[in-house]
């Protein structure tokens, strides 16, 4: 009876060397243990660089993979070996080199900063101004409290502080803690990004015949 591998790939992987071997990508278990080491160090893709030792897409290199390419590679060094694949059939390997960080990234990640803060702050008071917030605030001061606002009472302080507690509340996050364990609902919507790139990356390489499958 021949020996059972398992290996499972997830959908999208990012690596930060070039040369990529198979352990980078891929969990596995055998009972065999010499089978699954001699297959850890098994080179399945060498990404291309330029002289300098960048790839040459400039944010990196994606590729994508059948499965059936990685038994293919297996099959080669173990022909004997059973295989049984518990992940991915398709996907995506990204090779993004790692990079110190430099001040031009500490200056974008500061503009895009204020440009949300001041963004949401127009937002809000846009919100405001179409649905007459400070309006319906001056009627009913005016009927509870038997006197005119001067638009600057505990109703307005109240709103302002509720708008603050329920960004932190919906956002889930205060500094670098969350409220809860639950994901962010930014957290939710980047990973469902993630997931309709990966699917058109995979679609469009498919029907390019540019991903990498048996031949």
């Amino acid at each position: 009876m021949s020996d059972i591998l398992y290996i499972k790939i997830d959908r999208n992987i990012v690596v930060k060397k070039p040369q990529v071997a198979l352990s980078d990508i891929a969990s596995m278990t055998c009972t065999n243990k010499p089978v699954v080491n001699r297959l850890k160090t098994l080179r399945v893709h060498t990404f291309h660089q330029d002289q300098k030792g960048k790839s040459r897409r400039p944010k990196g290199s994606q590729e994508v993979f059948s499965i059936l390419k990685i038994m293919e590679l297996i099959g080669q060094e173990y022909p004997e070996l059973e295989i049984q694949n518990e992940g991915e059939t398709d996907f995506v390997v990204e090779y993004i080199p790692a990079q110190e960080v430099k001040w031009l990234e500490l200056v974008k990640a500061v503009l895009v900063c204020i440009l949300i803060f001041f963004g949401s702050a127009f937002t809000i008071m846009t919100f405001n101004n179409d649905v007459g917030v400070a309006d319906v605030f001056a009627k009913f001061y005016r009927q509870v409290m038997g006197r005119e606002s001067t638009g600057f009472t505990q109703l307005e302080v109240c709103y302002a502080i509720g708008i603050a507690a329920g960004i932190l509340v919906f956002f889930n996050h205060i500094g670098h803690k969350k409220i809860t364990h639950d994901p962010t609902p930014m957290q939710v919507e980047m990973r469902r990004y993630e997931q309709d790139v990966d699917t058109t990356f995979i679609e469009n390489s498919s029907r390019k015949g540019t991903n990498i499958d048996v031949d």
